[in-house]
């Protein structure tokens, strides 16, 4: 018993194809709707039919052909996503904007590597860092370490508050208190964007000076998160600053502690282009970006 499975944009399509196959009528066989077509909407998702198509007993035909390719062409062409369909006006519309701003895209990048081109390449790919005595590492080098700091009792405290397990190394001098944690739930204490680690530092901070009659900066740092946030911010400092130039406008950065905000100055206070200054009140003070 010959059968024949075929695929067409519609049930008779597939019909047709399975008879030129077996070379059979329709009364010569036996037809089966293994799935339906679907056309999708607006053609998308769009499903071809699919049948078997078997001989009847008693009938005959000659050496099954393979599908010749104006067959496969015809399946292709019935296809909804290859015939043309009516959008409606607003969606055409949105259609047609997308195209034309995606067009105007183009030609900007066009124009923008054109005049690239024309530039020092030296000069386009100059990218400004912080002097190594802007770093947070330079200062801390210069520390001791120290035992029994009043700030290490208090952090410990907080931690078993926390529930956390976590160890502390002090580093003091007359300027600057520098907190290493250790341990394992040191993610914890860093929190999203180290937000957590912000706020236990702020909390430090207080505790260090609550005695001194001249202030002393704290710093708590674990995983090299400092270290890490500080390239992350002289990264973002050049990128946002090569922005400003092409757009010709400002750029407002998010809220950041005061020695977050220190290294978006000092990296960009030798920039030909921009300058940077800060506007509003802890803890929302932001850096600004601007043509000079």
């Amino acid at each position: 018993m010959k059968t024949s499975e075929k695929w067409g944009v519609d049930v008779d399509t597939a019909v047709d194809l399975a008879l030129k196959d077996l070379k059979l009528t329709r009364e010569e066989v036996e037809i089966e709707v293994l799935e339906e077509s679907s056309n999708g909407f607006l053609g998308i998702g769009s499903k071809l039919a699919r049948v078997r198509v078997t001989a009847k007993e008693n009938t005959s035909s000659s050496t099954k052909e393979k599908a010749t390719f104006d067959e496969i062409d015809a399946i292709l062409a019935g296809l909804p996503e290859n015939m043309s369909s009516k959008l409606p006006d607003e969606v055409r519309a949105d259609y047609d904007k997308f195209e034309a701003e995606e067009r105007e895209d183009a030609r900007a990048r066009e124009k923008a590597k054109a005049k690239a081109k024309k530039q020092n390449k030296s000069s386009r790919s100059k990218k400004y860092d912080l002097d190594l005595e802007d770093t947070m590492l330079y200062e801390v080098k210069k520390l001791d370490p120290v035992e029994g700091h009043p700030v290490e009792k208090f952090l410990r405290d907080i931690a078993e508050q926390m529930g956390i397990d976590l160890d502390f190394s002090v580093k003091a001098g007359k300027e600057l208190v520098f907190v290493e944690i250790t341990g394992k739930d040191t993610g914890t204490i860093i929190g999203k964007r180290g937000a957590t680690l912000d706020a236990v530092q702020c909390l430090a901070s207080y505790v260090v000076n609550k005695d001194n009659s001249k202030y002393i900066r704290v710093i708590l740092d674990a995983e090299n998160y400092r270290s890490k946030r500080e390239k992350t911010l002289v990264s973002l400092a050049n990128r946002l600053a090569g922005k400003v130039e092409r757009t010709k406008k400002s750029v407002t950065l998010e809220p950041m502690n005061p020695y977050e905000r220190k290294v978006i100055h000092c990296t960009l206070q030798n920039h030909p282009k921009v300058k940077t200054r800060s506007e509003g009140k802890d803890p929302y003070r932001r850096v600004i970006i601007e043509l000079k």
